[in-house]
């Protein structure tokens, strides 16, 4: 996670996000810094825009209580569903008894 951290720093800061460059930032803030979590945090961000992706989350983030009431609606037509299937099965129970 202190990788990811650093990575947003340097962005904020204009600076390259490389390996050199966070391990530099990781080393500042204590940890001990591991060239195998730098590389794997550098390759994931290319190509990638960071500011870009601090912007569409934050408009999720507002769009996101205008969804929860449909989210709250999905459980009641679960359930609902969940009885027609056990009274389907409930039928073909009593016709397996008329064959069985």
């Amino acid at each position: 996670m202190e990788y990811v951290y650093a990575a947003l720093l340097l962005d904020a800061a204009g600076k390259e996000v490389n390996e050199k460059e966070l391990m530099e930032v990781v080393k500042a803030a204590g940890f001990s810094p591991d060239e195998a979590k730098a590389k794997a945090v550098v390759e994931s961000l290319k190509g990638l825009n960071i500011k870009d992706i601090i912007k569409n989350a934050q408009s999720m983030q507002a769009a996101a209580p205008a969804a929860a009431p449909a989210a709250q609606a999905a459980p009641a037509k679960e359930k609902k569903e969940q009885k027609e299937e056990k009274k389907e099965e409930e039928a073909a129970s009593g016709l397996a008894g008329l064959f069985g």
